[in-house]
This record gives structure tokens, sequence and C-alpha cells, in this order.
């Protein structure tokens, strides 16, 4: 529902309130309640033409802030699309159940469930844990703590994504609940793979029985999501009381545009998604390479390339001819290996200027700039890789990794990132060894070197 100011008296957004939708039934389980998930996977259910049959139980990860605040709320909040015609403010009822990821007798009775029929899961390019070669990384601490408590109770409170994966899906089995599908909407190429990978080889050390059933059981599927979302402020805070007349502590920024193009099986049922816009395919890897070489791996070059001239937001950065040039630069390096017509890329090219000179959504430069050592190698080094193959030199991937190595070297966006003492050595080490880190072995392309090492000193601010 769209609600308009009633007045200069507030009150707290509730379900008590006229007109708010009531909370359906919980048949999707959720693990990563942040703003992206709630300005795509849970408005997509809300605008579904079945949404009263399809309730979502929300997890936090690490920290419980959103559960508490929302728990206050009644799973309700604000959606604050921002575009070139002003703000909407739109209230989503699909949030049937919060709670922190410390709630996990919850979780566990949610997944014995039959009528549970999906989980998907928002939680970062980091939290599914693997090695460089695309495995479950078993020497981490956090993981080896995991298995040893699954082993000792497999109701055990657990704390990686695939821990809680594990334990969920061993519940479900225990209680006979029938089969399930495990959705990823991570930034992630072949995301449902991934996640099958990291869960299978989890459940393989803990139970051989276990990893049986989920080869059988669990469907793994594929998804490709799309729309820009960025933090909340207490100028959106603001801005969404004075649109409702509500006090909301959880309101969600976000732009007119979403995408989500979904591949898998459902066995136990799902939304009719479609209804609201998903694209279902046989195969998501067009569309993610797509997003993430376009989309994905643009927003990577400006937060690095752009922070380094001064700009703080996507906005200000595509507005500097300078930096559109460099976005320009790098998608015609990467269309050049998309397997998708060349009309449909150009008007995707020209949809994404429209979505980042958008004045609304305040996405900002140090946001997008965490964890490069991650989003690099997805975002960057296969069109890299493709056009150096192709006997090419990629002047815009090669300004994207310099850019990186002034932020590791402490110029622009300040550095946030898991790999950060490696991912610094490796900058202070020269221009090689970053690209090392990124894809072993690229450091050898003497040609590639002097490339970014050219871009490198291109960049550097001489004051």
């Amino acid at each position: 529902m769209t609600r308009t100011q009633t007045g200069p008296q507030t009150v707290r957004l509730s379900r008590d309130l006229p007109g708010t939708p009531p909370a359906p039934p919980v048949r999707i389980v959720h693990l990563g309640l942040g703003n992206f998930h709630r300005a795509h996977q849970a408005w997509y259910t809300a605008h579904a033409s079945d949404a009263a049959d399809w309730g979502i139980a929300a997890f936090t990860g690490r920290r419980p802030d959103a559960a508490v605040r929302l728990a206050r709320q009644d799973g309700l909040y604000t959606l604050l699309v921002r575009g070139a015609d002003g703000d909407h403010a739109e209230v989503i009822g699909s949030l049937a159940q919060v709670h922190p990821s410390t709630d996990h007798d919850t979780y566990l009775d949610l997944l014995r469930r039959r009528e549970t029929a999906i989980v998907t899961i928002t939680a970062t390019e980091a939290a599914y844990l693997r090695t460089g070669d695309g495995h479950l990384d078993v020497d981490r601490s956090d993981v080896v703590a995991d298995l040893q408590a699954l082993r000792t109770d497999v109701t055990a409170p657990v704390t990686t994504l695939p821990g809680r994966l594990v334990a969920g899906l061993a519940a479900r089995r225990a209680a006979g609940a029938g089969p399930v599908t495990v959705l990823s909407c991570d930034n992630l190429a072949h995301n449902g793979a991934v996640t099958a990978t990291v869960v299978l080889e989890l459940a393989e050390l803990l139970d051989s029985a276990l990893h049986a059933w989920i080869g059988a059981e669990v469907d793994f599927a594929d998804s490709m999501v799309d729309r820009i979302t960025p933090a909340t402020t207490e100028e959106v805070l603001a801005t969404v009381t004075a649109l409702t007349g509500t006090t909301d502590e959880a309101p969600v920024p976000t732009e007119p545009f979403s995408e989500w193009v979904v591949s898998g099986r459902f066995p136990a049922g799902r939304p009719a998604w479609e209804s609201a816009g998903v694209t279902f395919v046989d195969d998501v890897t067009p569309y993610e390479r797509r997003k993430l070489w376009l989309l994905n791996g643009s927003h990577s070059l400006l937060a690095y390339a752009a922070s380094v001239r001064g700009h703080r937001t996507i906005a200000d950065a595509v507005a500097d001819p300078e930096c559109r040039g460099w976005v320009e630069e790098f998608w015609d390096e990467a269309c050049r290996h998309l397997d998708l017509p060349a009309e449909e890329l150009t008007a995707y090219r020209a949809a994404l200027l429209e979505r980042y000179a958008n004045p609304g959504v305040r996405h900002l430069l140090a946001q997008i700039a965490a964890g490069g050592s991650l989003k690099l190698p997805l975002r960057i080094v296969p069109a890299l890789l493709a056009e150096r193959a192709a006997g090419r030199s990629p002047v815009g991937c090669a300004t994207a990794i310099a850019a990186w190595v002034l932020h590791l070297r402490g110029v622009g966006a300040p550095v946030d990132d898991p790999a950060a003492d490696r991912a610094e050595h490796a900058a202070a080490q020269g221009v090689p060894d970053v690209l090392d880190l990124l894809h072993p072995g690229l450091g050898e392309d003497r040609e590639l070197v002097e490339l970014v090492a050219s871009r490198l000193a291109a960049l550097t601010p001489t004051d």
C-alpha cells in the first residue's frame, strides 16, 4: 500500500494501523535481513498475485539490530522508491517474522515444517567461505567450530552460512518434511552451484547419509538480482515520516528499477513471482554476466577511480566526463564477450547510465568499494582475461585494477576488505603481485603489467 501525509502527529508503523497488510503464513525462510533483501525479494513476494499465501521469516546475519527494529513494527517497513519524479513510499508486509540469527531453535523449527518451501539468501560473497578454487574452506576456524558443534549435536547453534544451511537441512531431513529449494540471491556467478558446493562439502564431512539426502531432495536454484539499494540514513528516516505520517525505524531507500532472473525446479512450490515481474529461464548465466560485468564491474571501477578524484557517490562520478569515459571503455571491452544481442546490451547500458544519474539514489562509493579482493575477480577479471585471450589490451579493465591499487595504498575510499592485509601487502609490492592476487599467474603477463602500471601512473594524484 502507498501511504500519504496524515498530519503533524506521527504513529509507529504496525499492523494495527488501518490499511496495513496482515502477516501472511510463513513459507519462505530468509538468511540475511538487510536492505537489499527488503528492496528486492521481499518486495517481489509482496507484489506477487498470491502474496497473501507467502510470508517470509527472515533472520539477520551476525548483528541483531534489523530484527530488533523490525520486530517493534510487526515486520513492516517502508520502501522509499527514489526516482527522477520524486519519492514514493510503500509499506511492505511480506515479512511475517523477523529474528536475530541467535534464534537458532526457531530457524530449525521452521525448516522442519513441510509448508516451508524455500530458503533464500542474501549474505554477500564473503559468507560462502570458499577457497580460491571454489571449495569450502575447511581450515577456517569458524567452519571447524561449526563442524565440531554439529558432530556433537546437530541442533547446536552454528555461526557460518554453510553451517546454518546444513543444520537447517539436517533438521528438515530428520522431520521428514520433504524437498525444499535453496535460492541464493547474492552477486555470485552460478550462485546456486556455489551454494550447493559449500553445503554438500560440509554435509559430507558431517554425515554421508545427510549428504546423499541433500543431493536428492534439495533444489539449489540460481538467480540474478539487480536493484540499487543504498544504506538508510537520517535523511531517509525523516523523508519517510514526512511522506507517511508514521515513524518507521527501518525504512529502505531504493531506485525504481528492479530485475530478478531465476532458474530452479521449486519442488515444494513458490510464489507466483512472475506476476510481479520475475523472469524464469533455463539458464541465468548470460544475465549474470551482463549484470556482474556491466553494472557491478562499473560500480567497482567508479568506487576506486572516482573516489581518487574526490567523488563520493555514483551520481557524482558518472557526471564527471572522465569517469564516464572510463566506464564506457570498460563496457566496450566487456560487451565483446557477453552472449546477448547487441541491441539488448546497448539498451542495458543506456538504462544503467540513467540509473546512475538518478539524483534520488545516493549510492556511496565507499560502500561499494568494500571487499574488492572478492569482487574484482568476479566483476573485472573475466572480461580482462577474455580480452587478453583475444590479443587485445583492455585499458578499461586495467583502469579498474590500477584504481584498486591506489585504494589499497590509501588513496580514495577507505579500505574495508576481509583480505585487507594480504591485498595491501600485494599493492605495496607492486602491480604483478596484485594481478597474481586477483588471478594466479596473471602477474607474469608483462604487457598487462605495463598497461596497469601506466594506468596507475595516470590516475595517481599529483598534489
